[in-house]
């Protein structure tokens, strides 16, 4: 369930509120919030301070229960760190902490003045928008195959944000950005078993049902060999789970403009095929659908908010699987583009249903600009670690509108050069290319590969393999690059 946002502009201590909020800058600086409510609580928070409990160290917290003075029954205190210092990044981190510690306490809702914070360079429907949406993010909980925790126990359902009215456009977006964001987590979260191509079609078709100005198209594996996409059907023919193409529009702008497009790789589960994977981690494999979780999240943000733009959500989407009748090393492939394809690694199928499903964006919806967002490469991985993904493209400006929504958003990429120098390495005697370019740039190359297919095309490429999911047996989805795709999509809306 999707936290409630709303706007409070009372003092802080003369709010009734199970808990409120507010910050305590390192060497003990109160924040304007902090210091009303220490002064009407009689120097609270000022002698925690003094005794070494409160120190400031960003993303710290402390609870104050049912100080007299103030109407609140707790103050949670939360260090946001050296002041002169503060940024984008530690906003987003504090409120973060500032939600998981709501989130175990026994209460409902909640009320925060951390968006009072001076932001050097943000303004208040800014920090409205990036604190709820840190909040939401540390709120959500995975349930679909888990037994619910803490039964009987209050759950953080209500967040109140101290700013003026002005900021109501800020919660507005961060509303539709956060079931965008939800909506990608829970699809990608899911265990393959349930999560496949069939049921990525019906939660598409679903939301198409739910939703005036949304369409659904799906293609099965019969439709797909009909029109030629040999390169993605050959990904999936050793799966008993056959491929799917979906297709989702949305037409939030006037009739007859252009679309602007998402494509998103939908391996919903990846062994490598032939060129098996090793066995340990492999279950994270399941992962391998956060391009597809990503753009139909960014879709979703879209329709909730209302843009007035037209919208398609591209999602090929397979099984790799090793099997008597999978694709090998050594096949040539013919992509729906009629381009020629040699097979060196079946575990580079991400790129072989990319393909296909870029040409098929292409001609049948002439799109303004197609993005793609896919959990390509471990070279990318190497490259940028978990912190940025991998950002491609020919064309500056659309480079450059990328990078800076992912700046707004904390969604961060970096662009790494797609240079023709390095097309070279996908040469192939056996076919018009070869689908790796060997050891050395391995996240450019395959750039470089799906770069092939979309000449004409102002096209962009995100390699989310370092930030879609975090690792281990509690890591899980996160989200990414809903943000990222959402604000570039706004940014739109608004010229």
């Amino acid at each position: 369930m999707t936290l409630q946002f709303s706007l409070v502009s009372a003092a802080p201590e003369t709010v009734d509120s199970p808990c409120v909020v507010v910050g305590v800058y390192e060497n003990g600086l109160l924040t304007s919030a902090a210091a009303r409510i220490d002064g009407a609580a009689g120097g609270v928070i000022k002698r925690q301070v003094e005794s070494g409990d409160i120190n400031g160290k960003a993303g710290s917290v402390t609870v104050l229960f049912a100080p007299e003075g103030i109407s609140a029954k707790r103050v949670l205190v939360v260090g946001l760190g050296a002041q002169k210092s503060f940024d984008a990044a530690r906003f987003q981190k504090v409120n973060i902490e500032a939600a998981r510690a709501l989130g175990k306490l026994p209460l409902d809702n909640a009320a925060s003045w951390l968006t009072e914070l001076d932001v050097p360079g943000h303004d208040t429907a800014w920090r409205v928008r990036t604190a709820a949406l840190a909040a939401d993010y540390a709120a959500y909980r995975y349930t679909a195959t888990v037994k619910p925790r803490d039964q009987g126990k209050p759950a953080l359902t209500m967040l109140a944000f101290a700013a003026a009215d002005d900021a109501h456009a800020g919660l507005d977006q961060a509303r539709g950005i956060a079931e965008g964001v939800r909506f990608a987590r829970e699809l990608a979260n899911l265990p393959p078993n349930i999560c496949t191509p069939a049921y990525i079609a019906e939660q598409a078709q679903a939301f198409a049902d739910a939703h005036d100005k949304v369409s659904c198209r799906v293609l099965d594996h019969v439709e797909m060999e009909k029109l030629g996409f040999g390169s993605l059907l050959a990904v999936g023919r050793g799966s008993a789970n056959k491929p799917k193409l979906i297709a989702l529009e949305y037409r939030g702008g006037a009739e007859g403009d252009k679309p602007y497009a998402f494509v998103g790789k939908g391996i919903t589960f990846d062994t490598g095929g032939i060129s098996l994977k090793p066995g340990p981690g492999m279950d994270e494999m399941k992962f391998d659908m956060g391009g597809a979780a990503g753009v139909l999240g960014g879709f979703v943000s879209a329709v909730k908010m209302g843009l007035p733009l037209n919208l398609v959500c591209v999602v090929p989407s397979a099984e790799n699987m090793p099997d008597g009748d999978s694709y090998r090393p050594g096949d040539v492939l013919t992509s729906l583009s009629g381009q020629t394809i040699e097979v060196l690694n079946t575990d580079a199928e991400g790129r072989l249903i990319l393909c296909d499903a870029l040409t098929w964006t292409a001609q049948t919806f002439q799109p303004v600009s197609i993005i793609d967002a896919a959990t390509l490469t471990g070279a990318c991985v190497i490259a940028l670690g978990k912190h940025a993904s991998g950002l491609m493209s020919k064309h500056d400006d659309l480079a450059a509108e990328l990078l800076a929504a992912g700046e707004t958003t904390l969604d961060r990429a970096w662009r790494l050069p797609l240079w023709d120098d390095y097309q070279v390495q996908l040469e192939s005697g056996f076919a018009d290319m070869a689908n790796i370019g060997g050891k050395s740039a391995g996240a450019i190359t395959a750039g470089c590969f799906l770069s092939r297919f979309t000449d004409g095309q102002r096209w962009a490429h995100l390699d989310i393999a370092g930030t879609a999911w975090d690792e281990g047996r509690k890591g899980g989805s996160t989200g990414r690059p809903v943000a990222l795709l959402a604000q570039w999509l706004i940014d739109r809306s608004e010229k």
